[in-house]
């Protein structure tokens, strides 16, 4: 068995438009909130501030280059149950 995050290629991106006063602001509360679900390794791939918040992208690296790579060691079996 193994962790859907296992299977992940190399990062994950989420992006959202949060309601905040700058675009710092926004850069701040996007980062924290990857840390508090979490992923250690983040980053802002894109931010606009625009009205009332921000538009803004962020990439949560579950492997690096070089890493020993989940996706090599999961499981491919048909019908496996993912965790």
């Amino acid at each position: 068995m193994s962790r859907i995050l296992d299977r992940v290629m190399d990062a994950m991106d989420v992006e959202t438009f949060l309601v905040c006063s700058s675009e710092d602001e926004g850069r701040r509360l996007m980062l924290q909130f990857l840390k508090d679900i979490g992923f250690s390794d983040v980053d802002i791939v894109f931010i606009q501030f625009q009205g009332p918040g921000v538009r803004v992208r962020a990439r949560a690296y579950i492997h690096r280059p070089g890493d020993t790579y989940g996706w090599l060691k999961a499981d491919s079996a048909e019908g496996e149950d993912v965790k």
